[in-house]
């Protein structure tokens, strides 16, 4: 499995195993879960991407009781979170809306609770979870730096924001933005020309994809075209059309971490083929047209 070195600190396996629905298995039991890393482990991913606000704030208590019944997996994984929206559920039942937190108080009560549900003592990644419009980045970015002196976290970036969003953080900030998660996938293309993913290339900033599959909805019968050209190339390279998609991102010089989430343990032991692909640009453009539905101008 290739390595994406995000900054001089921190590399993170190509593809990363996403812990969404983490909570949504009917096995949510300690060794279910580690058995799910493992798994991972066994393909070369060793990233795993979770949020506080997952499961109803539930996914990070479930993972980490994977990680107290076997301290030894966490020297063995990278570990992903995000925090900056609060929703009535969980620990934040009692708020009267949902909204974004991008507060220094509520960025450190968000770390210290991510700490505790996952049995660590740090934290290789922190997102902010969604571009906060209330955000006031002379308070948001020293707290992100003080979080990355302290060492409870390595390195942090964000998700979701767009360029503008980025850039008035990372200019109240001393640490380094190293990378922003933003919906990719054969169904959500507008990052490759709207100017999200230029803005990252230009920077040297490897995104992360999250929904690569876009939430099966490439598989809908709309999209029959898209999938005919994917069965296709899947059948000449002998892998599922999945892995043909989430390839489609990995041939994209910007250097995509695709996250992929899944509690079929089947689906789980495929997660590395999408590495065996071979996408050409030809191959590319052809995936690319029958997404949008047209011919390039």
């Amino acid at each position: 499995m290739d390595r994406i070195q995000l900054s001089p600190d921190l590399e993170l396996s190509r593809l990363v195993y996403g812990l969404w629905r983490i909570g949504d298995d009917a096995d949510t039991s300690p060794k279910h879960v580690e058995a799910k890393i493992e798994a991972c482990l066994a393909q070369g991913i060793t990233t795993m991407d979770n949020a506080d606000i997952y499961g109803g704030y539930t996914a990070e208590a479930i993972f980490g009781a994977a990680l107290k019944a076997s301290p030894s997996l966490r020297d063995r994984i990278e570990i992903v979170t995000k925090c900056g929206i609060v929703a009535p559920a969980g620990r934040h039942s009692a708020v009267r809306g949902k909204h974004y937190d991008t507060s220094a108080g509520h960025i450190n009560a968000s770390v210290e609770a991510s700490l505790r549900d996952m049995a660590t003592d740090y934290i290789d990644l922190l997102l902010i979870h969604r571009p906060d419009p209330f955000m006031d980045p002379d308070e948001t970015g020293p707290a992100l730096d003080a979080l990355v002196a302290s060492g409870k976290v390595r390195a942090v970036g964000v998700s979701n924001f767009r360029p503008w969003d980025f850039s008035l953080l990372q200019s109240s900030m001393e640490a380094e933005l190293i990378t922003n998660q933003i919906e990719m996938s054969l169904v959500a293309t507008d990052s490759f020309t709207n100017g999200d993913l230029a803005y990252l290339q230009e920077r040297n900033i490897a995104p992360m994809a999250w929904s690569p599959l876009g939430g099966g909805s490439l598989f809908k019968p709309e999209n029959q075209r898209l999938m005919t050209v994917l069965e296709r190339t899947a059948g000449e390279q002998d892998v599922d059309a999945t892995a043909v998609a989430v390839a489609w991102l990995l041939a994209h010089p910007a250097r995509i971490l695709p996250v992929l989430g899944t509690n079929n343990p089947g689906r789980i032991g495929k997660i590395a083929d999408a590495a065996k692909v071979t996408i050409d640009r030809q191959t590319w453009f052809e995936l690319y047209t029958a997404a949008i539905g047209k011919q390039v101008p």
